[in-house]
């Protein structure tokens, strides 16, 4: 793919010294420095498990809650009737 960046004056001055002082292109330069850039950020993107790693077994319940969800909440709202004295 071909794609034109367009640099601040002394950037691109720096980057033609460099490039010949190496003796490598300018698009190589440019590769190498995207591929460590792109290399390091895909470091720093924070996972699934990580966001939420402080809540992950934070509240425990029945293990069929899933199959059960039914009868565990018509539990908990007659628990919840008894302490406030209604039905």
């Amino acid at each position: 793919m071909t794609m034109t960046v367009k640099l601040p004056p002394l950037l691109e001055q720096n980057l033609r010294r460099r490039s010949a002082a190496l003796g490598v292109s300018a698009s190589m330069i440019l590769r190498k420095a995207l591929e460590a850039y792109l290399s390091d950020l895909s470091s720093d993107i924070a996972s699934a498990y990580s966001l939420g790693e402080d809540l992950f077994g934070k509240y425990s319940g029945p293990p069929d809650l899933a199959q059960r969800r039914k009868h565990e909440f018509a539990r908990v709202v007659a628990r919840k009737r008894k302490v406030r004295g209604g039905s």
